[in-house]
């Protein structure tokens, strides 16, 4: 690792720092069954964004979508944002290390404005805040983190990428950056080989501890 570079940490946001995907599910198991007649279906769009949702199983149904987005709206205003254990801690002693900390999501600004309604704080914790406008092409694609890098002008060596869904592995993987994957939203079994590490949660992370994780 060259010392000189900025070291970077690029979180997701869903399922990494805020508690929200067993709320997703509700809410797509929900809408498997209105208009797919599907049960289990929140599990199956785990980490797509909501334009490859739409354009898998909903590109003949243009009514559907729009009663989703509209829905999903409303949804997303009421959701409780409650903090993975350990990550505001771990966020503080990254800062007080010197790491430029970004959170890389899929998620659009309205949502996150909501985010940051339930959260003033929130903004404040971390270097900037990178949104699904803000990339060509959506994870699996490593467009996302490659961005996080090139604005803190770090390395994929220099790099550490922190997701929970199949899709955000494999775009943290393919940015060549490190990659601890949480079993948060899918099970260690189920990640196991898609992340360099994989941990339950933040409690006890620490600088050093992140630095020892370097592939």
């Amino acid at each position: 690792m060259d010392t000189t570079k900025a070291i970077a940490v690029l979180f997701d946001f869903d399922g990494v720092i805020m508690d929200t995907e067993t709320q997703y599910t509700v809410f797509w198991d929900e809408q498997g069954r209105k208009f797919l007649n599907e049960e289990d279906f929140g599990r199956r769009i785990k980490g797509q964004t909501l334009s490859q949702i739409y354009e898998k199983y909903f590109a003949d149904k243009p009514e559907a979508q729009l009663e989703i987005s509209a829905e999903l709206n409303v949804y997303e205003k009421k959701m409780s944002y409650e903090y993975i254990p350990g990550v505001e801690a771990f966020i503080a002693d990254l800062r007080r290390n010197g790491a430029k900390i970004a959170v890389v999501t899929s998620s659009n600004e309205e949502k996150m404005a909501n985010v940051y309604n339930a959260h003033p704080e929130f903004k404040g914790m971390v270097d900037r805040i990178l949104t699904g406008e803000m990339f060509a092409r959506s994870k699996p694609a490593p467009d996302c983190f490659l961005l996080g890098m090139e604005i803190f002008e770090a390395t994929p060596e220099n790099s550490y990428v922190f997701e929970d869904s199949f899709h955000g592995l494999q775009a943290g993987m393919t940015s060549g950056a490190t990659v601890i994957g949480l079993a948060t939203t899918n099970s260690r079994e189920a990640i196991t080989g898609k992340a360099h590490s994989i941990i339950d949660d933040f409690t006890g992370m620490t600088y050093e501890k992140l630095i020892s994780f370097h592939k």
